[in-house]
């Protein structure tokens, strides 16, 4: 297939996934049809059908862009001069940023419930959390290494932070009035000066 072909094959893909993204901010995943979202997209039901055999294969493409973008925020993240606490600091900033975003946090929630019901959403789900976990526990270790924080083991301090901000996104979906996201940041940014090391020096072994 000629790669003009195929670029224009993966952006009306894509398209898709958008228009999806937007029809699940205004009314949740359980409530979407394939029509709300061909006609957002303005494209047809034999175009959705090119690329998705039903709805619950939007909602895993849906669970594949965001943990693409999540993966480019952490490239970027892990590919710059910062030390270790730094980039568990801009990775913990990008990752609130996005959970102001009412399109993600309604995807993700209702991607919670779906984990629960269907063994493949589970998977690919479980796949992309470990993927965080493990580049975040690299940042952990590296700044434990280098002194920056105090002794924490690296892939639970990783989960917890990971928890948090599922978590921060559940109860936000549930209660918009329940806490204000700059306060959250306020409150990150004190729990990891409260484990960090004032002199930098690196642990004794």
């Amino acid at each position: 297939m000629p790669k003009i072909a195929i670029e224009a094959r993966e952006r009306r893909r894509q398209e898709l996934i958008d228009a999806a993204l937007i029809c699940v901010a205004r009314g949740g995943y359980h409530n979407l049809t394939i029509d709300d979202v061909c006609a957002e997209a303005k494209l047809s039901k034999g175009a959705f059908y090119t690329y998705f055999n039903q709805k619950l294969d939007l909602l895993v493409a849906l669970l594949d862009d965001d943990a693409a973008s999540l993966a480019d925020l952490m490239s970027d993240v892990g590919g710059s001069d910062r030390s270790g606490i730094e980039r568990i600091r801009s990775y913990l900033r990008a990752v609130l940023e996005r959970s102001e975003d009412r399109a993600v946090v309604q995807m993700r929630t209702d991607l919670w419930a779906e984990v629960r019901d269907d063994p493949e959403v589970q998977r690919r789900f479980a796949e992309t959390v470990c993927q965080r976990r493990v580049v975040l526990a690299g940042w952990i270790d590296d700044a434990v290494q280098s002194g920056e924080l105090a002794e924490i083991p690296a892939n639970a301090f990783a989960s917890i932070l990971l928890a948090l901000a599922d978590g921060l996104m559940l109860h936000y979906s549930i209660d918009r009035s329940g806490f204000r996201w700059a306060n959250i940041r306020t409150a990150l940014t004190v729990l990891l000066d409260g484990i960090s090391t004032a002199g930098g020096e690196p642990p004794r072994s």
